[in-house]
């Protein structure tokens, strides 16, 4: 991509929560907005770090061992392997940063993976 890419725009096509779009490429990464409403599933990503960027509303990152508790330009990095699970009480905008390839669910079996949509 070559062109300037507004966010707000790009999230304005995104209605269902949990399905992350494809809005950029870094390297071999995609880069992604997505809204999240409610809770997600516990998951891991044993090969991959996971990196969220809170745009809009508030996200708290459930982990074993603690919530972390994200506000708009507040972001967070889950090391690889570790256990979480994002949830929003009301609705949050966020962008994530993840390697192509890498399932939205991770290792967790309770719901099917987002598909690898660009817009």
């Amino acid at each position: 991509m070559t062109e300037r890419i507004n966010l707000a725009e790009k999230l304005a096509l995104v209605d269902e929560a949990f399905q992350p779009k494809i809005v950029g490429r870094y390297n071999d990464d995609k880069v992604m907005v997505g809204k999240i409403r409610g809770e997600f599933v516990w998951h891991s990503h044993p090969d991959t770090d996971d990196f969220f960027l809170v745009l809009d509303g508030r996200l708290t990152i459930q982990l074993r061992d603690r919530d972390i508790e994200l506000g708009p330009g507040e972001m967070f990095v889950v090391p690889r392997g570790v256990e979480h699970c994002p949830r929003a009480d009301r609705e949050a905008h966020i962008l994530l940063i993840e390697p192509a390839g890498t399932p939205n669910t991770g290792d967790s079996a309770e719901r099917e993976a987002a598909p690898e949509e660009e817009i």
